[in-house]
């Protein structure tokens, strides 16, 4: 099931501070917002395979039968390429960072509050995706997203996305919310019964609502915050604290709370709601009227991979419709590639629940993006506030 960087307590940056103008070498490329990044050749072939690949990835991911018979789509993999699969379990964005940095993995299932970080830092390559012929199925949504694509190069291949809902507890709230309000508002009517995602990246959840309630602060983008608008994000955050019951960074834990009333409301994801669901809890979701947080992994490549032609092959194996639907309901979230959401009954079931190929649903879901100081929303008149700044915001919002 989906325990997302939920497996230990959250990680704060110990090292590698995102202030991309100073990654890049003199040969690097300007991209995105005047984001400048490592130049950084890519493959041009995939050559024979070197008899292994190791992949830091999410719980859920890289199956081969052992967690669950049910799910084994490593072993096919293996018989078909000769490249031995050796799976590390990443607990949290920033342990996968770091891990990365080790060069001990080839691959990693990169979130986007971590992607940009690799990127910038050197840590990842572009991909050629004329190597990797799946990519030519993925929703188009996914598809030259900030998070992973700079100066129209992919450096990753998404592997699925979700977002962040409001769930609720039908029985604690009788009337279905449209709105984020009561799990930001001091006067809430559910003070004490909030639950809200443990993360410094949860900042951006309070950057939508203000984009929605305080449009004169200027924001344009949650993950593009200058010291005012972080601010002002923080100051509403800390107001949550005080009617806030708990934060969760444990899904098994949050499906308890909002199943049995503990919580009444807060954020989440579909999977936890479905799991609810399955174990009879009254619990349903709504993606509210101000829009929402997501988030969005892919598949990326160490820049100096000891197992680059495994590693590509894995990449394009994984995306594959079958083996991506077997991913994305394992794990609980949409498919990337869209043929993922034909051919069965419970790929097609599966792709209605979590909204697969609605670009108007995912229109309104803010995809998490690595805050950097260059502002993604093309601002060049200021500094953004990085990574570090938002983990020590988050230190001081949680007291």
């Amino acid at each position: 099931m989906k325990n997302r960087k939920a497996l230990l307590p959250l990680a704060v940056l110990a090292a590698g501070v995102l202030t991309l103008s100073a990654c890049g070498s003199d040969g690097g490329d300007a991209g995105t917002g005047g984001i400048t990044v490592p130049d950084i050749p890519m493959a041009t072939e995939i050559g024979e395979g070197e008899g292994e690949v190791n992949i830091v990835a999410w719980a859920g991911f890289v199956e081969d039968g052992t967690t669950n018979p049910d799910a084994d789509w490593v072993t096919a993999f293996e018989e078909e390429t000769g490249c031995m699969v050796n799976r590390k379990v990443g607990a949290t964005s920033d342990e996968m960072v770091q891990l990365m940095r080790t060069g001990e993995y080839d691959v990693v299932s990169a979130s986007g509050d971590a992607s940009l970080r690799l990127i910038a830092g050197g840590d990842v390559q572009p991909l050629n995706t004329d190597l990797v012929p799946n990519f030519g199925n993925l929703v188009e949504g996914l598809k030259g997203q900030v998070y992973d694509t700079l100066n129209g190069k992919s450096y990753g291949v998404p592997i699925g996305r979700g977002a962040n809902v409001l769930m609720y507890n039908t029985e604690k709230v009788t009337e279905a919310p449209d709105s984020w309000a009561p799990t930001w508002e001091a006067d809430s009517e559910f003070a004490g019964q909030v639950m809200a995602y443990d993360s410094p990246i949860f900042i951006a959840d309070a950057a939508v609502y203000l984009m929605a309630t305080e449009p004169d602060l200027g924001i344009e983008n949650p993950y593009a915050l200058d010291e005012e608008q972080l601010a002002a994000a923080v100051e509403l955050l800390k107001k949550q604290n005080e009617i806030a019951g708990e934060y969760w960074n444990d899904a098994l834990k949050a499906v308890s709370s909002i199943s049995t009333g503990t919580a009444s409301m807060g954020t989440g994801w579909q999977v936890i709601v479905n799991l609810a669901q399955g174990d009879g809890g009254p619990v349903e979701a709504v993606l509210p009227q101000e829009g929402a947080t997501g988030w969005s992994d892919t598949w990326m490549v160490h820049a100096e991979a000891k197992n680059q032609n495994c590693a590509y092959q894995w990449i394009d194996y994984a995306s594959a419709p079958d083996v991506n639907a077997s991913i994305s309901q394992n794990f609980g979230m949409a498919p990337a590639n869209e043929l993922a959401c034909e051919g069965s009954e419970a790929n097609i079931a599966h792709c209605e629940t979590f909204h697969a190929t609605d670009e108007e649903y995912y229109e309104n879901v803010w995809m998490w993006t690595t805050p950097v100081e260059q502002c993604i929303d093309g601002r060049t008149d200021v500094t953004c506030t990085n990574y570090q700044q938002w983990t020590e915001a988050w230190t001081a919002v949680k007291g």
